[in-house]
């Protein structure tokens, strides 16, 4: 397909953010220099969708947004992240329950006394009060209210939500936190439908009255995991269950509950990072269970993110996705630009992704709020607790080349790609096929010096534009034949003082000891 573009919008981003997204004059036609990289395009070569970029919005990023910002500044920030026409965010998760870090104590939906049972979920509440009130409890309180100014600003974006643990009572331990695990094979009432007597059954319809009682106030829930992180026996909410477990309870609970009412509610497993797949998935999920789940999404904590490939080769009707990474605090700009823009904008896409959520779009200068004393992160953009104020992060530059830049609809198409596995090599490369043709790509350079690329499009012949990628930096194309295109600007940073932690765990870069 031959394709002339009649308008295009470039930017540029430094690894150091120098340069901010910096808009660029598109690069004139002409021959391919002899030392530039060539970055070949080819819509023909078409993979998979792409649903779209975001981050978390948990209790404690909700409350700095709902409780820090006056409605002035929460507007602001919300809009210059999620209207289609500016930043173009297009994904959030949330926690089905509570998470850390959060401003509030721990807490589900149905917290009664270990020992008690509650099958018929009579006690259940997303929290009491008016959304955003001082009073409002639980989801009540800021989760709500954030996700509904979202959503008036972009009915469109897909909302995950995604369990920490199930109610104490449902739970081996009698405890939200430190991991035990579903009482499986155990009965709440009196008989023994599997759906309406076990608690397995309790559980699936907990998630079905959850998604009843947020679209009854204008939340449509787009998908669900299974269980957030469940090798992970944490000091903070959490449950522990095997790929196994989660894939049986997906088939034989959760799928027949949710299709009573919310047949189009996706289910995704594993919600973790990559050494939970210790195998083709098959091993695990098999191919009964397998069509009873939409797809398999991962963390990448651990430098464990190829074992992806051993299941999306073994099921690719599945839809993959990423959905969680702390953003960085003090990493050197190569460590963070081979996470961010590495791992996880390039790698991940040309593996199948087809959708990222990073964690936590906002805490404060502090790396706050939280529970239980963890130690400081940033978000996506940090706020200042007492003013207000914004600063955009590395992360919040990732994730707006991917919404302003990547028409919703699009598929992944080939692209030419010189790092191997995001941070090793030459330059990167992901590109984007919109529904109207216009094409997207972004040009990622894992090294610490400025690499030139010549860009060309399948059907172009040996014509190609030019262009200097900066060190750990990416430079980003949006090529249509519409006359309207997205090239809003970014908004500059506020000024106030950081104010990080004395100790932090800095997190392992790809090829780092």
């Amino acid at each position: 397909m031959t394709i002339t573009f009649t308008n295009q919008f470039w930017t540029v981003t430094s690894g150091d953010l120098t340069d901010r997204r910096r808009p660029l004059q598109a690069p004139p036609m002409g021959e391919k220099p002899k030392d530039a990289k060539p970055i070949v395009i080819d819509p023909c070569q078409r993979h998979q969708p792409w649903i779209g970029a975001g981050a978390a919005i948990t209790d404690a990023a909700a409350s700095l947004i709902w409780g820090s910002q006056s409605a002035q500044q929460r507007h602001a920030l919300l809009d210059d992240m999620f209207n289609p026409d500016k930043g173009g965010f297009s994904v959030i998760r949330i926690p089905l329950g509570s998470c850390e870090p959060s401003s509030q104590p721990y807490y589900t939906y149905d917290d009664i006394p270990f020992g008690e049972q509650d099958r018929d979920l009579v006690r259940f509440s997303l929290g009491e009060g008016e959304p955003g009130a001082p009073d409002a409890t639980k989801d009540y309180k800021y989760i709500i209210p954030v996700v509904q100014e979202i959503l008036s600003i972009n009915p469109a974006v897909k909302i995950i939500a995604s369990p920490w643990t199930a109610p104490a009572w449902m739970k081996n331990t009698g405890h939200l936190c430190m991991g035990g695990h579903l009482r499986f094979n155990e009965w709440t009432g009196n008989g023994y439908d599997p759906l309406e007597d076990s608690v397995e059954g309790a559980y699936a319809r907990y998630f079905a009255r959850y998604i009843d009682e947020m679209e009854a106030i204008g939340i449509p829930i787009w998908a669900v995991t299974v269980q957030n992180e469940p090798s992970n026996a944490a000091p903070w909410p959490a449950m522990l269950w095997t790929l196994a477990q989660q894939a049986d309870f997906a088939h034989r609970f959760l799928r027949p509950a949710l299709d009573r009412r919310h047949a189009q509610v996706r289910i995704f497993i594993n919600d973790d990072s990559g050494h939970c797949l210790t195998g083709p998935v098959d091993k695990d999920v098999t191919a009964e269970q397998a069509r009873s789940i939409d797809g398999l999404t991962l963390h990448t904590y651990d430098n464990d993110y190829p074992h992806l490939d051993y299941a999306n080769r073994v099921y690719p009707q599945w839809l993959y996705g990423m959905t969680e990474r702390r953003c960085m605090l003090n990493q050197t700009p190569e460590d963070a630009a081979h996470i961010m823009s590495g791992v996880i904008g390039n790698w991940l896409v040309r593996h199948g992704s087809s959708f990222i959520t990073l964690w936590n779009m906002a805490l404060d200068e502090r790396g706050l709020p939280n529970q239980i004393g963890a130690d400081g992160r940033r978000g996506v953009v940090t706020i200042d607790h007492g003013s207000g104020k914004v600063r955009r992060n590395l992360e919040y530059f990732m994730l707006r080349s991917f919404g302003q830049d990547v028409e919703p609809g699009s598929v992944v198409i080939d692209s030419s790609n010189y790092t191997p596995d995001g941070w090793s090599g030459s330059l990167g490369s992901v590109a984007f096929l919109a529904p109207d043709r216009s094409i997207a790509a972004h040009i990622y350079n894992p090294t610490g010096k400025p690499v030139k690329a010549a860009v060309t499009v399948n059907g172009w012949g040996d014509r190609w534009q030019s262009v200097t990628v900066p060190a750990w930096g990416t430079v980003t194309m949006h090529a249509t034949t519409s006359e309207r295109i997205n090239d809003s600007a970014v908004p500059e940073d506020e000024d106030f003082a950081l104010q990080l932690p004395a100790h932090t765990v800095d997190d392992k870069a790809p090829g780092q000891d």
